[in-house]
């Protein structure tokens, strides 16, 4: 009658499990950190575009000039943008008008855009992934 066979000798895994740990986190917790940083560079792109139209819109209506008007939009995009701790450079805006500019009852129209770019990357680096834009309309006041 043949032997049974001995069980294997239960191999040392001491220390093993904080090595798996550490793999893990940075195989799935770093990228998704970093997905949850793109996201709200995206979301405060969008906000800071929200506002740079609408802020923009309403002071180019109240301008008396329609350089003076751009001069302000200017001002007022950079600003929005750097509330958002956004490069300037990023964001860019346009504006039409309808009727005469600045003549009352016409509309102007400004659009603003910003570029969105991979964050965390060194200084002098970006890698633009896309554009995030708002458009608002505002009346020059008839009785201004």
């Amino acid at each position: 009658m043949a032997k049974p066979p001995r069980p294997a000798e239960p191999v040392n895994q001491a220390g093993s499990s904080m090595i798996e740990f550490i793999f893990l986190v940075v195989l799935l917790l770093v990228p998704l950190v970093y997905l949850v940083v793109g996201a709200a560079q995206i979301q405060a792109a969008s906000y800071a575009a929200v506002g740079a139209a609408d802020h923009a819109a309403k002071v180019f209506v109240t301008a008396e000039s329609e350089g003076e008007g751009r001069a302000r939009a200017t001002d007022a995009v950079q600003r929005a943008a750097a509330s958002m701790q956004l490069d300037a450079g990023r964001a860019h805006f346009s504006y039409s008008c309808r009727g005469t500019c600045l003549s009352p009852g016409s509309t102007v129209t400004v659009h603003v855009s910003i570029d969105t770019v991979l964050p965390l990357l060194p200084q002098g680096w970006s890698w633009r992934t896309g554009t995030v834009g708002s458009d608002a309309t505002q009346r020059v006041d008839l009785y201004g």
